[in-house]
This record gives C-alpha cells, structure tokens and sequence, in this order.
C-alpha cells in the first residue's frame, strides 16, 4: 500500500481526477463513504482509501463507481482507460493506445511470449519474476493491464494479428512446466482464430546463412488512416518510429523473418506437439 506522504507520485492524475469526482458525486448523493462502499461492494475503509489518494483506484471499483454515481453519463467508464493507461510501464504507454486502435498488426518476438498472446499465469509468473523485483500490488496491476489488451482480439471492427514466434520461445518454461504447457495450449487456440496469422521461426532457421530475426523483437501497426508504424522494446527502453523509411525498412525485415518461418499450418502442428495435444 502507498504510504500518504507519498500519494502524489504513488496516484497518477486519471486515478486522482477519478478519486475527486467520486467524492463530490458522492457528497451530492448524500452519501457516507460506508454507505457508498455498501453499494459498490467495498468497505467504506477502501473508499476512504480511494478519495484520499492512499490507494489508486482499480478497474472494478470504477466498473462499480459508474454504476452506483455514474448516473448514466460513462464518466467513470471513460476514466477507466485513462486510469489502466498510467498504470502500465512508462515506456508502454505512447505505443497501448495505438496498438488498441489497430487496423492490422504484424509481430515477432524472440525471447518471451508476446504480451497481447499471454495468458495469465504466464504474464504473472514472467512479471513477478522481473528485476527490480516488483510489488505483490505491481504485479496485479500489470497483469490486469496486460489481459486487458486482449480485448483487440474480438474487437469490431476487426483487427487483424499476425505473431511470428522464434521456436526457443515454446521451449522456455516461464514459472512452470504446466505453466508453459496452458501457454502453447492458448496459442493454439489463438492460431485457430480467424484474425489471427501464427508462425513459429524454427531453431534451424539460420542454418542457411540467412537469419533475419537476429535484432530481436519488432511490432509493426498499421493505424486507422492507414499509416505505419513501429515500435521496438528492449531493457525496459522503447522506441516508437513514424519515420517512413525506417518504418519501410523493418517491413521488409519483417516480411524476411515471416519468409523463413514455418507455414501457419505446421507452426500449428509444431504447437500442439510441445503441448502434448492430439488431434
């Protein structure tokens, strides 16, 4: 929990503007923090929290703050993206919203699973066990945040994913064998999607001479007005790149590393072998 003296930096400006509109909506409904907590599900010790900026407010309180003081107006539920968007890491944060509007999107990664393909226990497990060691609190946020974005997959209109992942990447256990195993279980089911383009880069890939995935991961996005852009992640640093050459260059890149990779359909095979799944 965030000591008090520290709430200022500890509580963004979307989780203190959404802490200050809950109170005067509550004040003018004539209603005691106890009292508001009863109708939301909270404790009025957690509202109490919330108002004072001691405890950021969470995505469900606003799903239940909306409800309760909304009044019909999605005040809150507008608040909810503002609020999830500052929580997420510094470096994330230019890139979530346009990933979330996405026409198309065209990735590869080489070292972990990618985020928006994660499921839960893997996100924790990969999260939890970062450096510098995060809070049990940070942990959650991100995890949500993370889960969070795979809203995109069935999203209207339809965006449409392309994922090519390096092979190492099915074999890396991440907190546990069973663990990985629900993981390739999920990528299967998300390569079944019909929006979705999944191919794995065999280990072998190189053995020609020509490996294009050696300068690690890459997203490349195609926005709604149909401009590109790419951006690049690595150490906790990021890189979002609009440059038209640039851009055009790591396409290309692109395009390489999906050449050399396995068709979608044995990629699938491959999946399900390393899951233990038969058809």
């Amino acid at each position: 929990m965030a000591r008090a003296e520290n709430k200022e930096t500890a509580v963004g400006p979307a989780a203190r503007m959404a802490a200050a509109v809950a109170r005067r909506l509550r004040l003018k409904k004539g209603l005691t923090q106890d009292q508001l907590g009863a109708q939301t599900g909270y404790t009025g010790a957690a509202i109490s929290a919330m108002e004072r900026l001691i405890h950021p407010v969470s995505d469900e309180m606003l799903i239940q703050l909306e409800r309760v003081l909304g009044g019909g107006t999605g005040i809150f539920e507008e608040m909810r993206e503002l609020v999830r968007l500052e929580k997420l890491p510094e470096q994330f944060r230019g890139y979530a919203p346009i990933e979330q509007k996405a026409v198309a999107l065209w990735l590869y990664a080489n070292h972990v699973v990618h985020g928006l393909f994660q499921t839960e226990a893997y996100a924790r497990a990969l999260i939890a066990g970062g450096y510098p060691e995060p809070t049990e609190e940070r942990v959650e946020e991100l995890v949500a945040a993370r889960m969070a974005r795979k809203a995109l997959f069935d999203r209207k209109p339809v965006c449409e994913i392309e994922l090519v992942l390096d092979e190492s990447v099915l074999r890396r256990p991440i907190g546990s064998e069973e663990i990985l195993r629900e993981q390739l279980v999920y990528l299967a089911e998300c390569a079944r999607r019909r929006n979705v383009n999944l191919q794995v880069l065999p280990l072998d890939a190189g053995l020609s001479g020509d490996y294009a995935g050696d300068r690690g991961m890459m997203n490349l996005v195609e926005t709604p007005t149909h401009d590109r852009v790419a951006f690049l992640e690595i150490q906790g640093e990021s890189l979002l790149i609009t440059d038209r050459t640039k851009v055009s260059t790591y396409t290309q890149r692109y395009a390489k590393i999906r050449a050399q990779a396995l068709d979608p359909r044995r990629s699938l095979g491959l999946i399900e072998e390393l899951a233990g799944v038969r058809r």
